[in-house]
């Protein structure tokens, strides 16, 4: 006979009254414990889900329970790590009433979201009727301020630098200025974190902003002092990347090219490092639930796990690395 404590019993029972909430696609499947099935909702946003569409024929809404893909196989299927928030909880024809009613209506006693700060914010609203939600940062961004690291930010540093690394090699053999403009919206962490690991002679970012001439100057001091190949790295909330290298071009003399690398950072199999912190997070949020907890988000501090409550969160100013970004510059000398 199977041996099974109290606890193992509670985390059974659980499951089966918990949907993990994601507005993006990389829990394509449902995910099981061998245990009892636990319910996915796998739509791009909330719309369809306040809707009702509990309807498994309805292909808005995916609720086929799968017993055949384990945590396992579901860690390798990360596909999709990261997608843009369509925030559309609440418009005029649907209230969040109705969003829990028709939770209640179906059994569903808690949520796992995972997301930014448009899906927490959705998780709030929940929360305040009845609803016990816990949110997951999930986005390449990295631009939640209260963890130091969000699901997804990894996996895009790597697909980051192994283009760039790519990238070097024609560029160096035609002596060109390098463009590289990657993901971010307003938040600079990707070039920022890129850029330093990548050697970069200039990283351009919303919160430092940056002076073309100064650029230029930069670049031109590097061809003097023997440099093949110069590397900017321009985040997309500063965007222009075409126009600078053809102003870098125009005032240097120097073949200037700009790629900009758009949505493969958003795909791939994700790291270690991203699939460890996801299940770490994931269990704080099941033990979080357990416990009764609500209107939480979970994150990483100092490479530890903590729960913090959305309200607090969410009011937190966006912080910038000053120091990195101090030893960006030492490094590109």
């Amino acid at each position: 006979m199977e041996n099974k404590n109290y606890k193992d019993e509670q985390f059974d029972s659980f499951l089966t009254k918990t949907i993990i909430l994601s507005s993006k696609r990389y829990f394509k499947k449902e995910i099981n414990t061998n245990r009892k099935e636990q319910i996915i909702f796998d739509d791009q946003n909330y719309s369809a889900f306040i809707q009702g569409f509990f309807d498994s024929q309805n292909p808005n809404f995916e609720s086929t329970i799968d017993l055949s893909l384990s945590v396992k196989e579901a860690l390798k299927s990360l596909s999709a790590i990261e997608q843009s928030v369509i925030f559309l909880l609440f418009n005029e024809d649907l209230s969040q009433k109705e969003a829990a009613q028709i939770l209640a209506d179906n059994g569903v006693d808690a949520l796992v979201v995972i997301g930014g700060d448009g899906s927490f914010t959705g998780a709030k609203l929940l929360s305040k009727l009845g609803v016990k939600t816990i949110g997951l940062p999930g986005t390449i961004d990295n631009d939640l301020t209260y963890t130091d690291y969000t699901i997804g930010f990894d996996t895009a540093l790597n697909t980051v630098v192994d283009a760039i690394d790519k990238i070097r090699d024609t560029s160096t053999s035609h002596e060109r200025v390098s463009i590289v403009e990657v993901m971010g919206r307003n938040c600079g962490d990707i070039a920022l974190h890129t850029g330093v690991a990548c050697g970069a002679e200039y990283i351009i970012t919303p919160e430092k902003g940056y002076d073309k001439d100064e650029l230029c100057k930069v670049i031109l001091e590097g061809k003097k002092a023997g440099k093949m190949h110069n590397l900017v790295l321009l985040a997309e909330g500063v965007g222009g990347a075409s126009e600078l290298a053809k102003y870098i071009e125009a005032q240097t003399g120097i073949e200037t090219r700009a790629t900009v690398l758009g949505h493969i950072q958003r795909g791939g199999a994700p790291s270690a490092f991203d699939r460890v912190l996801a299940s770490r997070m994931g269990s704080k949020a099941i033990e979080l639930l357990m416990e009764g907890k609500t209107s939480k988000v979970v994150g990483i501090k100092n490479n530890q796990i903590f729960d913090q409550d959305i309200d607090e969160a969410l009011a937190l100013n966006r912080t910038f690395d000053e120091k990195l970004y101090e030893i960006s510059e030492e490094i590109s000398k």
